[in-house]
């Protein structure tokens, strides 16, 4: 995009007007992943500020052979990712929510969440389960899911994104959606049988 070319060289010569410009033409998207990777506004505000100040100092890497929003986002991305690690070195808390650990998935007969469509709209109830069950995904495939499914980037953004394969992005997404599904299997069969009583 020719537009973006020239407010490129114009921020990298430190034209005020179009460092505003870059800051104000990406910063929702930005603040937006950081916020679904650090679910905090705080934390996602922070990594927005910590992204340009490093974009900023780094303009001069930039070297066009990616999409300028591919760059960008990867600082984004680590920058929300190491926001993640020192909060999470800060405070070891327990979570009070039945959800099972990331590493404890097994293959088990799941509700089919399509087949009721009265399911389809979430609950307060079942997006703060939500919540808390992407709280407890590892990073990597918390990325992933945030990008492909919240974002919903492509599979080959996402992996320009991450810098990692395709296939990568694939495995940890589907690891990432079957720990998902798992997590919010209990309180499916709870509606169910809540509504078998009644």
């Amino acid at each position: 995009m020719t537009n973006e070319k020239s407010l490129l060289a114009a921020a990298r010569r430190g034209d005020e007007r179009a460092i505003r410009k870059l800051i104000d033409s990406y910063s929702p998207r930005l603040y937006n992943v950081a916020l679904r990777i650090l679910r905090n506004s705080q934390d996602a505000e922070d990594a927005l500020q910590e992204t340009f100040i490093t974009a900023l100092n780094k303009l001069d890497q930039f070297d066009g052979r990616s999409a300028f929003l591919t760059w960008i986002y990867r600082i984004a991305i680590n920058a929300s990712l190491m926001a993640l690690r020192k909060r999470r070195s800060r405070s070891k808390r327990e979570e009070s929510i039945e959800v099972p650990e990331f590493e404890e998935i097994q293959s088990r007969q799941l509700i089919d969440w399509n087949a009721d469509p009265s399911r389809r709209v979430m609950t307060n109830e079942m997006r703060e389960l939500m919540d808390k069950a992407i709280d407890r995904l590892p990073s990597n495939y918390r990325t992933v899911f945030v990008l492909r499914d919240l974002e919903e980037l492509s599979t080959d953004e996402a992996a320009k994104i991450l810098g990692i394969s395709v296939a990568n992005v694939k495995v940890r997404l589907m690891r990432a959606r079957l720990f998902l599904r798992e997590a919010l299997d209990a309180y499916f069969h709870e509606s169910k049988e809540a509504e078998g009583r009644s």
